[in-house]
């Protein structure tokens, strides 16, 4: 299981507090996430969204139905305030900024194993994401990110489950498309969730990305390359 209680802190409001040092290790540990905007000594660092997601999934429940919506990045040590209004849960800032919002439906629960074995199974799902699932789609597409700053953010994800009796639910790709305007993109990786190759619950993720440009084989395997070499020297 995940320790949260490792990768937040609470301030006298009650408001979750993320360092830099817990985002960074929660995004190679767990979600073998190595963008560099989740290096604990980047200045530009935002705290990985399927953190909060799993902050969100211990603390409310999880819903048959929900859909999550990153509207802003959350920095280091910013004091994020998680409000419950039932059918809509929302993260905000020290600045009221919304962070993120939650929509649910449908029955719920607040059982810890089953909250964990999800949680688990979707940042296992998302650190496939980049470069196995992504790189593909952009040779496809004949685009690819800027070298120099690449802009790859999480938008946000949806899912309906079909039921609750779930000992070790499986997430797995079904399709992954793209969709390009001018330097803009939007990546959607729609996944099925599976109980011992059981059908059990469907879902999507979006990815947005920024700084698009044509594609060039030799610069986007070095990014691919310099990835895979930050995953290794980690785990090494």
């Amino acid at each position: 299981m995940i320790d949260y209680a490792q990768f937040h802190r609470t301030d006298e409001q009650g408001r979750w507090l993320i360092s830099a040092e817990q985002g960074s290790v929660f995004a190679k540990q767990h979600a073998n996430d190595f963008n560099p905007l989740h290096d604990a000594d980047n200045r530009r660092f935002v705290v990985p969204g399927d953190l909060l997601f799993g902050l969100v999934l211990n603390q409310c429940g999880l819903s048959r139905s929900m859909a999550f919506t990153f509207s802003a990045a959350a920095a280091a040590d910013s004091p994020l305030q998680l409000a419950d209004n039932g059918d809509e849960i929302s993260l905000t800032d020290s600045r009221d900024k919304r962070v993120m919002t939650v929509t649910r439906s449908g029955p719920s629960t607040t059982e810890g194993a089953l909250i964990d074995s999800l949680v688990a199974s979707y940042v296992d799902f998302s650190g496939q994401n980049f470069p196995t699932i992504l790189m593909p789609l952009l040779e496809r597409e004949q685009v690819m990110i800027n070298p120099e700053r690449p802009l790859v953010m999480y938008e946000g994800m949806d899912f309906a489950l079909d039921t609750f009796d779930l000992q070790a639910p499986l997430l797995r790709l079904e399709e992954a498309t793209i969709s390009v305007d001018g330097r803009r993109g939007q990546v959607v990786f729609n996944f099925v969730i599976e109980e011992q190759g059981a059908l059990v619950g469907r879902g999507k993720k979006y990815i947005a990305l920024g700084g698009l440009r044509p594609y060039q084989a030799a610069p986007m395997d070095a990014i691919v390359a310099e990835y895979l070499a930050r995953r290794l020297a980690y785990q090494a």
